[in-house]
């Protein structure tokens, strides 16, 4: 038996040996064509989508501080977090109660009247019957990190200081208020966090649900022909208007390429009570526009565990590729 396994080895080099020469070339041939086949994969381009135009953006919005008032814009960079003009963000700052929890023109309609200019690297605060607030855009590293909650989701916002947060008391006139601020190396709200049932994958600072909200002036004229008082484009909030196309056409678009930018639908935005609060006079209604809307933009019974019985209007969109976008821009659906 000894004998017999030493011989083994030799018995199986002598079969190596007498491989087949064309197996070698065989073998070598198969690697190239796999080789090759790879190669012309990544050099293909990718298949086109066609571009469709459906719109021109008519509008721009950037709103620095969740509820106040919006800073229309000409041109503006789209991040994956948002439209940005220089160093001013959308929805990069946020009111708060002393615990953390957000506020917004939900529980203190009078917020809408802040408004906000950018100059020279600061926030400039005006707001009726109170001296206006200067702000450095970027805060001390120094200042407090405060644990925040929105819709039940915790985030991280860095304090403004003190005279913001007394100012913004001092304005609204109920509690103390502080005022904070989203950092980019900040961890946001992701969305599978924020809508369980959809599976996209990206971060928010303060928004709602998505980066861009996108709405179309057809469709604002559309419910203004069905309500007694005339509402603006300013209770809706949205970033992008989009003029030159019919009413809720919005509903179904998917994807958008805007200027450089290409962006993915995520979902209708249902409606809450904010849209109820007058822009020029921060009063809260509680009924309108949101009954009107209520009777005719309610979404499909199928989709009622989504939106429930809130109704629909304008478009939520996350950022497929950064960009930059202006007015003017067409708009086109990327099919």
């Amino acid at each position: 038996t000894g004998a017999s396994t030493s011989s083994m080895p030799a018995s199986l080099g002598f079969l190596a040996q007498r491989r087949p020469w064309w197996l070698g070339v065989a073998a070598l041939g198969l690697a190239a064509v796999l080789l090759g086949a790879v190669a012309w994969r990544r050099a293909r381009p990718r298949r086109r989508r066609r571009l469709q135009q459906v719109g021109t953006v008519a509008k721009l919005w950037i709103y620095p501080v969740k509820s106040c008032m919006g800073v229309a814009v000409s041109e503006a960079e789209c991040t994956a977090l948002g439209l940005r003009s220089g160093n001013m963000r959308d929805r990069f700052w946020l009111v708060i109660k002393e615990d953390g929890h957000m506020v917004t023109a939900r529980q203190e309609p009078r917020l809408v009247l802040v408004s906000i200019t950018y100059e020279n690297n600061r926030l400039i605060f005006r707001a009726p019957d109170v001296d206006q607030l200067v702000l450095p855009i970027k805060q001390p590293s120094s200042n407090k990190l405060h644990n925040c909650r929105i819709f039940g989701l915790d985030i991280k916002g860095r304090d403004c200081g003190n005279e913001a947060a007394q100012w913004f008391t001092n304005f609204l006139k109920t509690e103390a208020y502080r005022l904070v601020q989203f950092e980019t190396n900040m961890e946001g709200r992701t969305s599978k966090k924020l809508l369980a049932p959809i599976n996209w994958n990206y971060q928010v600072a303060y928004p709602d649900y998505s980066p861009l909200l996108v709405m179309t002036d057809a469709s604002l004229v559309d419910l203004n022909t069905r309500i007694e008082k005339k509402v603006k484009m300013e209770n809706f909030r949205p970033n992008i208007v989009v003029t030159g196309c019919d009413a809720f056409e919005e509903d179904t678009w998917d994807d958008l390429l805007i200027g450089s930018v290409e962006m993915k639908r995520v979902m209708a935005c249902s409606r809450c009570i904010l849209t109820t609060v007058d822009p020029d006079t921060g009063i809260i209604d509680r009924k309108e526009p949101l009954d009107t809307l209520k009777s005719y933009r309610l979404c499909d019974p199928s989709e009622k565990a989504l939106y429930k019985s809130s109704p629909l209007f304008g478009v939520y969109y996350s950022v497929e590729k950064v960009g930059s976008l202006r007015v003017g821009d067409p708009v086109y659906r990327m099919v």
